[in-house]
């Protein structure tokens, strides 16, 4: 049996072909050592200072030819030059770093040594994934150009990719595209999936204050009762998109907490109350008019009750917009590891959201998803759950398609 079809048929029994794979398997158990070290010792966003001294010091045995360091704060930018520089092209792949105020409630060697911090959402298996990347393409150097490696602190709620971008990052490393992964738990190991357009949506705040006059619960109609008001908003609200959005459109509008009064004081009146949700759109127009209706309808239901409401809308993060060539690219390249059969060319975009929308805001490039959820239940929590783990089974092949990205994108000239 050769090197490539042992490596093809690794862990989980799902295929794999390439001399990358073949290659990066055969250094498995050390990407998976890093990724457990890294799950054990979580950081939040700009605070990954262990993550970013341990991916440094991988970084140098991996002997790549720069390091950068405090980009965006916390980053990391790796730089991995290629046996050719004929077109002096440059591809960049990011990976984030950060971990999620949660705490976990797994019983395994490398769970979270610290109370109310876990990695989640399988950031420090994208973080080893691109650091096995790293090593393989430094060893190789089968490209022509340059690789960037981004490793983004500040996921989760920061605008880490943000913070990289107005930092500097496509001013020094000027890519011509950029590509990032996440894993999917409602994939199968082995399985890849993209779309040439929306991925994942744009993520915007609501906050609504609603002011009243309080007074004595056994008075009411001397008040002008703001929980009444916030509940015949929160009714009103659930029209704007089953009302004023095509059914062609998708759009998300969720109120999740409310604020009003005191639980001890059963008969007093508050003068406010506060709502507070999440907008979810894929498309600048919808977006522009459910923030245009939710300020129309919250005031106008207010004034109704003699109220006021005063709506303040926040955009977090943009929609994550594939660019159609680099989609295709990306999924041929995926087709090229585990086959026709196993690349989902048409993925349904998630309501969730993703910083690495920024990038794709100032470069062309793709986000792909990895599965790596199986029967068994290994690898299948789903994201931001306190029993989550990354499944090490996908190791592998998650920086071979890192590496494969920069191969196909840059192939050696022949001389």
């Amino acid at each position: 049996m050769t090197v490539s079809t042992l490596a093809s048929t690794l862990r989980s029994g799902f295929r794999v072909h390439g001399r990358a794979f073949a290659h990066i398997a055969a250094f498995h158990p050390e990407i998976t050592a890093l990724r457990r070290d890294l799950h054990a010792h979580p950081e939040l966003g700009f605070e990954e200072f262990y993550t970013s001294q341990r991916v440094q010091e991988s970084l140098k045995l991996c002997g790549v030819d720069e390091i950068h360091t405090g980009i965006g704060k916390t980053g990391v930018v790796a730089v991995i030059k290629g046996r050719q520089n004929t077109a002096s092209k440059m591809i960049g792949l990011r990976a984030d770093m950060d971990a999620l105020p949660l705490t976990e409630h797994n019983n395994f060697a490398w769970k979270s040594s610290k109370a109310g911090l876990m990695h989640g959402c399988g950031h420090d298996g994208h973080t080893a994934m691109l650091v096995g990347a790293a090593r393989y393409l430094a060893e190789t150097r089968n490209f022509d150009g340059t690789a960037v490696l981004i490793f983004q602190p500040g996921e989760e709620g920061y605008a880490g990719a943000k913070a990289m971008i107005e930092d500097g990052l496509f001013d020094r490393f000027p890519v011509q595209s950029v590509y990032g992964m996440h894993n999917w738990p409602a994939m199968r190991p082995g399985t890849i999936g993209v779309n040439p357009g929306p991925m994942m949506a744009a993520a915007d705040r609501i906050t609504i204050e609603i002011t009243g006059k309080g007074g004595h619960g056994a008075h009411a109609y001397q008040t002008i009762d703001p929980i009444l008001v916030a509940a015949h908003i929160i009714t009103a609200i659930q029209s704007i998109v089953s009302r004023n959005v095509k059914p062609v459109d998708s759009a998300v509008i969720s109120l999740c907490a409310i604020r009003a009064g005191e639980l001890g004081a059963m008969s007093v009146i508050p003068d406010t109350a506060t709502l507070v949700g999440t907008v979810r759109t894929f498309s600048p127009v919808v977006q522009a008019l459910l923030e245009r209706r939710l300020t129309e309808l919250c005031t106008a239901v207010a004034m109704g009750f003699g109220a006021t409401a005063q709506v303040r809308y926040e955009r977090i993060y943009p929609a994550t917009i594939n660019t159609g060539p680099e989609a295709h690219f990306a999924a041929d390249v995926a087709q090229s590891l585990v086959g026709r059969d196993h690349v989902v060319r048409d993925l349904e975009p998630s309501m969730g959201a993703e910083d690495f929308s920024f990038m794709l805001q100032v470069k062309p490039g793709a986000y792909l998803r990895i599965g790596q959820g199986e029967e068994n239940g290994v690898g299948s929590c789903f994201l931001h759950n306190s029993r989550y783990d990354f499944n090490d089974d996908i190791l592998p092949l998650g920086a071979a398609l890192h590496a494969s990205l920069v191969e196909q994108a840059m192939p050696l000239r022949s001389v």
